[in-house]
């Protein structure tokens, strides 16, 4: 190993460290996307929801492959003019964001907060010749039709589910849809953590390959995997308590059916996306989903004040953390 390489060891496990502090702030960040709708329903309390949750976030990994990790890591910029100091960037984009929007209790995208992070830093590296438009096309294409496929299925599973338990009495309706309500929070907790942890992963891959450290082409390395599933899950274990009211009960007032519905409606994009290698916003899913059940109500059991409000939150995630990210980017340059 040359001189230059350990004296960048030091400042290439601070990065790793910072990678994984992102991720843990993403599992407390989007912890109520997990547990939110189990909660509202008073099914689980919420302790015991959030380790539920935690567990399902990080076994995700041994279901799915790591094609969103692939997208992240070479699919958002050139893998070639990621550096530390890109990387810082990005990073700092992507927590400044998450911790704002947290402080104020607004479920806005992790996902998207670490894309504009990394187009920010990248762009102001290098110019926006260095943008892979195919892979960046499909996230932004995700912002819209993440929660438009979660609110369709949801809907339609409402009325599926309505349908079938048409004769049934609401007492055993309720208490069926309680146990039920296990399964689906375990599957959205599962594409939770298969599609937002390697998010992390691609970050933490393509610096260890810019460095020259991965032996065989790009590649995400076991321990990156488990590292990163493990800061999610304790991420989630932590909470976010505060997002937690405005996902279950401030958008619409969920039941256990309308909750498991909405649970596995989300569950089933979530799948999707993360097979087909697309970095979703499992906020934005979600979302998606609980207006959906609220909808098949009836229109007014949706407070559209607040979902609004979420929605801006959307729009503006992506830009306000490409210029965080720029800025950090530029600072290191200055400082560095």
């Amino acid at each position: 190993m040359s001189d230059s390489v350990a004296l960048a060891l030091p400042l290439l496990w601070g990065l790793i460290a910072v990678a994984l502090l992102f991720d843990l702030l993403n599992g407390l960040h989007d912890a109520a996307n997990s547990i939110a709708t189990i909660v509202s329903t008073r099914v689980l309390r919420p302790r015991y929801a959030v380790a539920w949750a935690a567990f399902f976030n990080f076994i995700a990994f041994l279901f799915f492959g790591l094609h969103v990790a692939q997208t992240i890591g070479t699919g958002i910029v050139e893998a070639r003019i990621i550096d530390p100091s890109v990387t810082f960037g990005a990073l700092a984009g992507a927590i400044s964001w998450n911790l704002i929007t947290w402080g104020l209790g607004i479920p806005s995208s992790s996902s998207h907060a670490l894309v504009g992070g990394i187009v920010g830093a990248g762009t102001a590296k290098a110019g926006f010749g260095v943008i892979v438009w195919s892979g960046l096309g499909k996230t932004l294409a995700a912002i819209v039709l993440s929660p438009a496929v979660g609110l369709l299925l949801a809907l339609l599973l409402v009325l599926v589910v309505s349908w079938i338990f048409a004769r049934t009495t609401p007492f055993v309706v309720d208490n069926s849809f309680r146990m039920l309500q296990f399964v689906s929070a375990s599957l959205y907790s599962l594409g939770h953590g298969g599609n937002d942890a390697q998010k992390t992963m691609g970050i933490i891959a393509v610096l260890l390959y810019s460095q020259g450290m991965l032996e065989g082409g790009f590649h995400v390395p076991l321990w990156v995997v488990l590292s990163c599933q493990a800061a999610m899950g304790l991420g989630t274990l932590l909470g976010g308590w505060r997002i937690v009211h405005t996902m279950g009960s401030k958008i619409t007032r969920l039941t256990p059916m309308q909750g498991f519905c909405a649970e596995t409606g989300g569950a089933i994009t979530l799948f999707l996306a993360t097979w087909l290698g697309v970095p979703v916003s499992t906020t934005h899913t979600i979302t998606g989903a609980i207006v959906g059940v609220g909808a098949a109500r009836r229109t007014t059991a949706v407070r559209w004040g607040v979902a609004g409000n979420i929605v801006i939150a959307w729009v503006v995630t992506l830009p306000a953390a490409a210029m965080i990210g720029a800025a950090a980017y530029w600072v290191v340059r200055l400082f560095g």
